[in-house]
């Protein structure tokens, strides 16, 4: 299903903004505050959930100013596709999260399969408490794991999403907004 970079312009072309750049980084801005409110004291590892977390979690990072640890995993349903299937874990923590507190950092969450499944996963290894972030939720009601974050930026209609670390086909994680493609 993999396509060449001339389709991806095309999808990013003929697709619909749902969010500028800038309304974006206002979201990030006000994730940060929350976050910083909540996790200031806390002495709290930051999860990175590869690779659509990468991005939301570089422009959050530089907005929390208090110590923290950074980490990542990489568990993933979508492999460069458009639907999800079973979770595939390609990097496990190499922070050791026992008697810590964790804050999860994705790009989006859909149907809360993968979120799920990390949260789980850094309980079993201890953590003293488990918070989630991601970028964008999409709205829907076929959430099958987590159904909320605990930090979110921005609300998406139930439609593909990409940009701002969510990709299209592998392609368009840096998209200058929140974009959907067209059906």
């Amino acid at each position: 299903m993999s396509i060449t970079p001339a389709e991806a312009a095309a999808v990013l072309r003929d697709a619909d903004r749902l969010y500028s750049g800038e309304q974006v980084e206002r979201a990030f801005d006000v994730m940060a505050a929350a976050m910083t409110a909540r996790l200031k004291d806390a002495n709290p590892i930051l999860l990175c959930v590869m690779n659509g977390g990468m991005v939301p979690t570089g422009h959050l990072i530089t907005r929390l100013n208090f110590p923290l640890q950074v980490d990542y995993v990489h568990a993933t349903r979508y492999r460069d596709k458009l639907h999800g299937n079973e979770l595939h874990w390609l990097a496990e923590p190499h922070i050791a999260l026992e008697g810590r507190t964790v804050l999860v950092i994705d790009d989006i969450l859909d149907e809360g399969v993968t979120l799920q499944a990390i949260i789980e996963d850094c309980t079993r290894r201890g953590a003293q408490e488990v918070l989630s972030a991601v970028l964008v939720e999409k709205l829907h009601d076929r959430k099958h794991g987590a159904r909320h974050a605990d930090f979110v930026g921005l609300p998406v209609e139930d439609r593909y999403v990409f940009g701002y670390g969510m990709d299209y086909k592998g392609f368009l994680r840096n998209a200058p907004g929140i974009f959907a493609a067209r059906d």
